[in-house]
Order: C-alpha cells, then structure tokens, then sequence
C-alpha cells in the first residue's frame, strides 16, 4: 500500500501512479500543485498552463503506458505535471536552469517525451506520424496528441485535422480548452451523450445494428437517416459537429478537473477503432488563487512572491517595454500605424499600444504566416502595420516574409523580440532567423544596442518605402553613457576610438564590447576602438574598410557563426587586404542549453573577460606567425 503523506514522492515511474488508490488522488493533485508553484515561483517558468493540466495528466498516466503509448504535448511548456510523474521529480528542483530539467518536452531527457515541442501547432502531425507508422507494423500501441484551444487555430493543426481520417486507423487528439466554461445546460447534456456515445455497449450495439440494416432493403438509406439525427442532435447539442465532419468521432465537452470522469471518458476512447477528439474544458492556473484569477500574467514568469504572487521584476526594462513605449508615441502622431501580434501582445510589449489604440490593434492568434500577410494587406491598402514577433516563431512564416513583404517591396516594419540566446533553450533561441533574412531582397535591416536606440530606429523604419526589421535581444540594456551620434541608415556609430585593435558589434553585445575595452585598456595595455554596427543591411562597408586597413578586426554578436555581423563583415573584407578579422559567436554551441544567460556565457567564455582574453592570444599568435615567417 503507498503511504498516503507525500504521494508525490513515491512516484518514480507511470506504473507508480496507477497504484494510487482513486481515493488518494485529490491529495496527489494538491502536492503536485504546490509542487509546480514553489518551483517555478524560485526559477521561473509556466505557471498558468500547467497547473490547468494537473488532472488532466494524471489521467492519460493512469489510463495509457508510455513509453509504449505515445503521449505528444502541443507546446510542451506545459508538460511540468508530466515530468513530475514520469521520474523527474528528484531532478525538478532545476528545471529551466542551466544543466536542469528543460522546460519543455525533450526526449534526449526522458524516454517518455515522445517528441521535441516548443512551438504550437504540431502535435497533431507528430502523432499521425507514430499512428501511421504503428498501423504499418500492424501495432497496437496508442497514441495520442493534446493541443490546446490556442494552438489549435495555427494553420498546421487544421492541415493534420484534415488529413487524418484518410491516414489514420487510431489517434486520440486532447483538445485542451482552458478558455471556455462548461455552461450548465450544455454540460448536463454533455456529460449524458458522453455517458452514451463511449460505452462500450452502446458502440458496439451501434456497429451491429449499422450491419444489420445494411442487409435490410433500403438498409443503407436507412443508416444514413439514422446517422443524420444523430449528427443535427449533435449540432444543437454539442459543439462537435465540426469535428464529426473532418472525420473525427468527437466526444465532449469534460470536465477537465474531474479526474475521474476523465480516466472513465479516456479508458472507453482507448478502445475505439477510429480517430476521436476529446473535447476537455480546463482552467489555467487552476489551485491557484492570482494565477487563475490573471492566468495571461502568469503563463510565463521570472519567479514570484510565494504568499502574494507578485512578479519579479528587472531592475532594467526589456527592450519589449521600450518598443511598445516608443510604438505608441509614433501612433499618436500617426494614424495610419497598426500593431499586430501573433498572441503575444503581453510578451512583445504591446498590451500598452492595445489599450491606448484598441481598434488599430490585431492579435490574429498563433498564426504567423497569417500575421505577416495580413501585415502586407494593411501596407498595400496604405496603413503603416508594425509587426511584433519572436525571432523563433519569424522562422515560421518566412515565406510570408519573402512572397508578401520584400518582392513587392511594401513598408512593414517587423520587430524582432528575443534574438540571440534565450533562457528557453533550443526551441527558442532567436539564431537562426538571420541567415534568411540577409538573403532577402529591399529588406532593411537594424539592430539596436539600446531601448533609447530603439526608439530612433522605429522613428526611421516607419519613414521607409520599404520593408524593415529591426531586431533585439529579450534584455535591453541602459549604457552607462548612451550613443550620441546620429542615426543614419547604413552608418555605423563609433563609440570609442583606439589604434590596436577594433571590436565591430550588434545590438546589446556592444554593451560587451565597451566592457572588454575597458580590460584590454586596463589590463593588457590596447588601445580599443568600440564600434557599434547599427545595420546589418545597408551596412557601413566604408567604415569597416577603413578600420581593417589599420588594426585587427574582433565582431561580437549573440549569433551562430556564418551569419550576421561575421556573414556581412567577411563578404566586405574578401578581396581587401587587412589585419585579420575573428569573429566571436556562440558558434560552438549549436544545440546551445537551456538556463540563465549568465551561466550559458560563463561556461563557454562569453564573458568580457573571458573575450578579452582570447583576443590578447589571437594577437600573439598573429605576432607570432609574422616574426617567424
């Protein structure tokens, strides 16, 4: 018998959890819950999401045996429940910390993450792909995709949806619905069709009686009739229509926080022989009083207060505050601008641009491709649309950008939020979106260093005929002393002069920069000129000719090598006879982990210390080189 006090702690496995008596589960729900938010109130986290999924976790874990049966998570931040019973709880102490828990679903962590997850949209593909391929060796494992309302709007969940029935025996999709209520008459009848429509009797009555009439004369007619009530009952009674007609059996709305009506609903679906929709209404934040009351403050936090709940706060803002800052002004003075998202006004620090302007304001949903044509819609139609974006979720709707934006040269401006490193990981780290972006014709693009520069960059962005993308890191920074020279498209901004050596960078590492001048002066004597590159696209090529002619040529950028400052820099200096150029990139971390920015430098030397450092030897080894021929 498991001991009824810390429940939680006896689970190290899913096998351990279908020991628990049905009795004992309220208080394993309640342990688990305290669990998430003493965490994630220390580290940081998905807080809203996962507490909504407690039940609605345990159940597929006590019903399903993965890693036999497949369990595939649609964004896997929410997966926090499903770590804790799947034998990482020893280990959630870390999670989202440097060499801990990841925070989403990771498969080199755990055979039972069945699939990488970190952008919305995708489970349902990645479960037809195990379904396919189990139907193929005959299987008879199960397996089943949860997606959330939110996510089920992107485009590639619709795609997968229809194409299912044509390719799939047996797949089970969660629709996880964390917005809606459950209405009372709504849910009576909902909760008596199901009692109905997953009985093993009833199902199986059904398939013999469909036979029997088919035999009749007529019979098929008949059957269709019969199916057709049964359909427009549906349609006035449950909200599952659409679903039954994209060949999905649909059952539903549950009770997402009724635990056993839950392993009673999923242990019937288990059986069936076709694809099924489990519609399950839940709450965010659920178990907890301000985050289920602000479950959008709370999807994603940096930590918080225990016993109030108050968010902790930088001492610097983001560059996001400073854009939506900056974004407002603007449209004050201009009412063509429109801002749009891509359900991410809070993270992109547009919730100040949707209340001061509401009607000028579009959260089109999880839906990028669709955000960045509608943005070419507006520019066409003669409005000034400034899209705000994370760099990783930019990598989606590419060709939007390329096809609706850039051939057609039309003014969008697109704010890219989290480029470079992020503390989310691999599925998030702003990387790689440059390496399209730079290949794409007309596109503007900048990178500002500070919020205050952010500012004048937009200014200049919304006074082009043509498209822009200015670029930023997650954390702004204020310099000690902010760039005094005047913004001009494609010119560099000199911030320190020296004759030894020139450190060319984007963005915030020309805070990095400034700092290593500091060591290099102090420390190894070098006199250090500090320039901050602004463009990528048009880039300052004079002044970088001028400087590679004179002294050695360091870049810094929070960037994997090959693209970005280091691409544009290269291609300048190819045929130009210089001093050397080094690139200092994070390109030696090609999966870089997860965990906080500080660690992530520390361990690989990102420092200004530990920068400065490698350029003292990679000048002595070029002095070296020279005097011994």
């Amino acid at each position: 018998m498991v001991s009824m006090k810390n429940l939680l702690k006896n689970i190290t496995s899913p096998e351990d959890l279908k020991k628990i008596p049905a009795e004992s589960m309220d208080e394993l729900c309640r342990e688990i819950r305290d669990r998430i938010i003493t965490v994630v109130a220390k580290n940081g986290g998905h807080l809203a999401p996962n507490l909504g999924v407690v039940e609605l976790t345990a159940a597929l874990l006590r019903v399903f045996s993965p890693p036999k049966d497949k369990i595939i998570w649609d964004v896997g931040h929410q997966s926090y429940v499903y770590k804790l019973l799947t034998g990482r709880n020893k280990d959630f102490d870390r999670i989202r910390l440097y060499n801990g828990l990841s925070g989403f679903s990771l498969p080199s962590e755990s055979m039972y993450d069945a699939f990488v997850s970190g952008h919305a949209g995708t489970s349902i593909s990645v479960a037809m792909g195990y379904a396919i391929e189990r139907d193929l060796r005959d299987g008879d494992d199960r397996v089943i995709a949860i997606i959330g309302d939110g996510a089920l709007g992107n485009g590639m969940a619709y795609e997968a949806m229809n194409n299912v029935r044509a390719n799939c025996k047996r797949l089970i999709i969660i629709l996880n619905d964390n917005k809606m209520s459950i209405s009372k008459s709504v849910g009576a009848v909902g909760n008596y069709l199901n009692r109905i429509i997953t009985g093993k009797c009833y199902n199986h009555i059904k398939g013999l009686l469909r036979s029997a009439f088919r035999s009749l004369p007529k019979g098929k007619n008949l059957v269709e009739h019969v199916q057709h009530l049964e359909k427009t009952a549906k349609h006035y009674l449950v909200p599952g229509l659409f679903f039954e007609e994209m060949g999905l059996r649909y059952v539903g709305p549950i009770d997402g926080h009724d635990l056993p009506k839950l392993e009673s609903i999923l242990r019937s679906v288990k059986t069936f022989d076709q694809p099924v929709l489990v519609h399950v209404v839940t709450s965010k934040g659920q178990g907890c009083s301000y985050a289920k009351k602000s479950p959008e403050k709370y999807h994603s936090v940096s930590g918080f207060d225990l016993k109030t709940g108050e968010l902790k706060k930088s001492a610097i803002p983001g560059f996001a505050s400073a854009f939506g800052s900056a974004l407002v002004e603007e449209a004050k003075q201009n009412d063509n601008i429109v801002a749009i998202t891509a359900a991410m006004s809070a993270g992109t620090g547009l919730e100040l641009f949707e209340k001061t302007f509401p009607r000028r304001f579009f959260d089109v949903g999880i839906a990028e491709g669709h955000a960045l044509t509608l943005a070419a819609g507006l520019a066409a139609a003669g409005k000034r649309p400034v899209v705000a974006i994370y760099a990783t979720f930019l990598q989606r709707a590419m060709d939007s950008v390329f096809h609706d934006i850039c051939l057609p040269k039309l003014p969008v401006v697109i704010c890219v939020d989290h480029s470079g490193f992020v503390e989310d990981g691999p599925t998030h780290h702003g990387f790689y979106d440059l390496a399209f972006l730079q290949s794409l014709p007309d596109l503007k693009i900048m990178m500002p260093c500070s919020g205050s520069e952010l500012s004048k960059m937009l200014n200049l962005a919304l006074k082009s005929d043509g498209p822009v993308v200015i670029r930023y890191a997650k954390k702004a920074l204020v310099l000690e002393e902010e760039p005094g020279g005047a913004l001009v498209l494609g010119k560099s901004d000199r911030l320190a002069d020296g004759k030894d050596l020139a450190l060319w960078a984007v963005g915030r590492e020309t805070a990095v920069a400034r700092e290593m001048r500091t060591i290099l002066m102090e420390k190894y004597q070098l006199s250090v000129r500090v320039v901050n590159a602004r463009f990528l696209s048009p880039f300052d090529r004079e002044a970088l000719v001028e400087d590679a002619k004179k002294m050695p040529v360091f870049t810094l950028e929070n960037m994997v090598s090959g693209i970005g400052l280091s691409k544009v820099v290269d291609e300048t200096l190819v045929n130009i006879e210089h001093h050397g150029v080094w690139h200092f990139c994070w390109s030696e971390m090609e999966a870089c982990s997860h965990g906080a920015e500080s660690d992530i430098r520390n361990k690989y030397g990102k420092t200004a210390e530990g920068l400065s450092l490698k350029i003292v030897e990679k000048i002595k080894e070029a002095k070296d080189r020279k005097e011994n021929g």
